[in-house]
């Protein structure tokens, strides 16, 4: 993505980028072939998200903000991952794509606390594809899995960068998600000793769509360097996701997130 930065979040995708900014050396190399200078923007916020994905209740945790890029080469963020360019033009971008899955911890888990098991987050890593439309539109496309082998992921997304409102930046993006069975099993399967532990029937999903959002992100400056960043993201769960017993019975199909954020960019 080679313009102005969402601004959503994503907790664990700050390891991924402690672990691979010892490779931001490489970027050196790019700027010194004559590349883009890189943009910097860092800050700390908090975040109201699903205790769990298909949870209905939620909590509140603080969130950091990372995002580094330079054009046509690179970009590291806790929103997008790692996006690493190797096929770079006006319109089309293609290269390699890391970023970290979400898990559950065992203290969100309420009542399910004991009966089903807690998710840690994972790496993953694949490859993207993103058309640049116009300078405000693009469409994109990533596919990845997971590097211990417990499910892949694809994701197809556009993004709308809305004309400003006086100082105010926004953008509006719809997003289609859908895993493999065996990430779907991992994170909306139920074994048949867990669902006698639930009094609920076993599940065990198939690959598929698995869920639909709509995000809307406004950037508000406060000075030439700082401003604050909010984000709103509603989420439909779909197909066997949605139909999972942890769902219907514990959780519910529609997922809200708000994240609010200081900024500093250079």
């Amino acid at each position: 993505m080679n313009h102005t930065r969402r601004p959503a979040f994503s907790f664990p995708r700050v390891l991924l980028c402690s672990g691979l900014l010892a490779g931001l050396p490489w970027a050196q190399v790019c700027l010194a072939d004559g590349a883009d200078q890189p943009t910097v923007a860092v800050g700390i916020g908090m975040q109201h998200l699903p205790r769990w994905t298909g949870a209905r209740a939620s909590r509140y945790q603080p969130i950091p903000y990372v995002d580094i890029e330079i054009p046509h080469r690179l970009s590291l963020s806790t929103q997008d991952g790692l996006q690493l360019d190797l096929v770079g033009g006006s319109v089309l971008h293609a290269g390699l794509y890391g970023d970290y899955q979400w898990g559950r911890d065992s203290d969100d888990l309420g009542v399910l606390r004991g009966k089903i098991a807690p998710l840690s987050p994972r790496l993953t890593l694949g490859g993207y594809l993103e058309w640049q439309l116009d300078k405000q539109i693009d469409v994109g496309a990533n596919l990845s899995h997971d590097i211990q082998g417990a499910g892949a992921y694809f994701k197809v997304y556009t993004e709308w960068d809305l004309p400003p409102l006086w100082l105010l930046q926004h953008s509006l993006q719809l997003n289609w998600q859908a895993m493999n069975g065996a990430a779907m099993n991992r994170f909306f399967g139920v074994s048949p000793a867990q669902a006698g532990a639930l009094q609920i029937q076993p599940w065990q999903p198939g690959a598929g769509s698995q869920l639909a959002s709509l995000e809307y992100d406004l950037f508000v400056p406060t000075s030439k360097h700082t401003g604050f960043a909010l984000a709103v993201v509603y989420g439909q769960l779909l197909g066997d996701a949605g139909d999972s017993p942890l769902v219907a019975r514990f959780g519910s199909r529609g997922q809200w997130s708000e994240s609010l954020a200081f900024v500093y960019h250079d």
